[in-house]
């Protein structure tokens, strides 16, 4: 048994975390100085963590490989898995042409410049971030909206910003799993915290878009929409995260914020010419005026209604327990790790959700939708294949991070970190959001901060007498607002709307309003660990 020590260098904390921090510090002077692709300063982090793990914290080598091999296997499965499976039905519905009915469809719900930013950026973009994330929402989205005639640069920037309070609950749930993995916290009391934050974001998100897109006559002409989709967003996401699932928050606060935007007889006003004139500046896609058959356009919807219906079955308590009963639970092979006082840690067994994972059921509700779409075996399979190149990199980046952090805690370099930073005592609270939103900020993945940072969050937290699951959330919570400035997330945009090297023009844009926003989870957080906010807290 390998038992984990909190000052291996020296016998000094300090100089022990100096040494543990080095992966952390190697990935993220990769990402943010030299520039280097995610998945190649990830392999070289997880380099260094070994190292430190068997060098300075004494782990033995086999275990250290061990730890660094359950990483990735819970990189690839269930997260990727679930990555892949989501894209691989959107892929299907551009390769039937069904996508661009569903653009058209979008459209025709508004010809409001800032009615159409809240149906595309937002709640589509919600919807998005629920089956896939990982930059999938910003990259369709963007796409979108220039279609729809709005300019490249306005286009990428409402994406960006819009993609904020689904973060936590995208990919099906994957950084709050990610989140409860490997802080060994229960799902259920992670999800539920974080359901009581990111739902604040949402009530000013929407009026943020707004005021983007037409500044202070969005506002106040259409205040009273986009109030009340952020509403119905917020109350959705927090229900379904704390009394149904975190896998359908997403989903959930998508579906009624888009039926509570379009219920509202303001939203579906024509809009002044004066208003589009100065608001759609770009090009108008040419195919916006087809008229589309009504059974393509239920079609088009037929994917995401699966995955809705297929989720939804999933959650009843006589199905869920089937599903559950098909999980394999074993130890984890050359692992036997205690904590310092001895007592065996949750990582020495694993376990594996075959069916009952979100990608798992994402593939089920694909094989329908192939059907219902008219896409062909063969071609069905050849789209899967293709999916799984196109995230070749990120593949290698999410399992290369994922062992990253397994090392990290599993040899003790979080504990030691965590003690540390516990010495911001009452501060720590305030604080705890922006170690996320930074994680988040050169990663690219709330899932990755969630890996990185998790562990780090909890320890600190115990040490200094605040709530656990408060601080591990709030690494969550703060790190979506750090997802509209990451690199990646900057490409991407870039790429989609054709501004490739324009990454600084995009940054200039959001950094504002990612730091105001950042600054407003600080204060939530900090007032949820006093007595002003408390009551907030299940």
């Amino acid at each position: 048994m390998f038992v984990q020590q909190l000052e291996p260098v020296g016998g000094s904390l300090g100089l022990s975390a100096l040494v543990a921090a080095l992966p952390l510090v190697t990935v993220l002077v990769l990402l943010g100085a030299v520039r280097m692709k995610a998945h190649r300063a990830g392999l070289i982090g997880l380099a260094v963590a070994a190292a430190v793990g068997w060098l300075a914290y004494g782990m033995p080598l086999g275990q250290t490989v061990s730890s660094a091999a359950q990483g990735a296997v819970f990189g690839l499965f269930p997260i990727m898995w679930i990555v892949v499976n989501a894209l691989w039905v959107y892929r299907m519905t551009v390769r039937t042409r069904h996508f661009d009915i569903l653009r058209r469809s979008f459209g025709r719900l508004s010809d409001d410049p800032r009615i159409q930013a809240l149906v595309v950026a937002f709640c589509f973009g919600a919807l998005l971030e629920a089956l896939a994330g990982f930059g999938a929402p910003v990259a369709i989205c963007s796409v979108m909206l220039v279609a729809l005639g709005f300019d490249p640069v306005k286009a990428a920037v409402v994406a960006l910003v819009a993609n904020t309070a689904p973060v936590a609950f995208g990919a099906m749930g994957t950084p709050v799993v990610t989140l409860a993995q490997v802080t060994g916290l229960p799902l259920d009391a992670v999800a539920s915290v974080v359901g009581r934050q990111t739902p604040l974001l949402a009530l000013v998100v929407p009026l943020v878009l707004v005021g983007l897109v037409d500044g202070k006559r969005g506002l106040r002409e259409t205040w009273v929409p986009a109030l009340a989709c952020g509403f119905a967003f917020a109350v959705a996401q927090f229900v379904a995260s704390n009394y149904v699932s975190a896998q359908l928050a997403d989903i959930g606060a998508a579906l009624v914020g888009a039926g509570a935007l379009v219920a509202v007889p303001h939203a579906r006003r024509p809009a002044a010419e004066p208003v589009r004139a100065a608001v759609l500046t770009g090009v108008r896609s040419e195919d916006l005026d087809e008229e589309d058959a009504r059974p393509e356009v239920l079609r088009a919807y037929v994917p995401y209604a699966l995955i809705v219906v297929i989720f939804s079955l999933a959650q009843i308590p006589a199905i869920k327990d089937l599903l559950t009963k098909a999980n394999w639970v074993f130890d984890w092979p050359f692992l036997n790790v205690a904590d310092p006082s001895g007592k065996p840690v949750g990582g020495n067994i694993f376990t594996l959700p075959i069916v009952s994972t979100g990608g798992t059921l994402v593939l089920i509700a694909g094989l329908f939708s192939a059907v219902v779409l008219g896409v062909h075996a063969r071609d069905a399979v050849r789209e899967w294949f293709a999916t799984v190149h196109e995230l070749r990199f990120a593949i290698l980046t999410v399992t290369s991070v994922l062992a990253l952090a397994y090392v990290m805690n599993l040899s003790g370099q979080a504990a030691t970190i965590g003690h540390f930073v516990a010495a911001a005592g009452a501060g720590l609270a305030f604080l705890s959001p922006v170690l996320g939103w930074f994680g988040v900020a050169v990663s690219g993945s709330d899932t990755s901060a969630n890996a990185l940072f998790g562990a780090l969050q909890v320890t600190a937290a115990q040490q200094s007498g605040l709530s656990p699951e408060l601080l591990a959330a709030a690494n969550s919570s703060g790190g979506v607002l750090g997802k509209m400035i990451s690199p990646q997330n900057l490409t991407i945009a870039c790429a989609a709307v054709g501004l490739a090297g324009r990454e600084g023009d995009l940054l200039r844009k959001v950094l504002p309003w990612s730091a105001g926003l950042l600054l407003v989870m600080c204060l939530i957080v900090w007032a949820q660990s006093t007595a002003v906010l408390s009551w907030m807290l299940p």
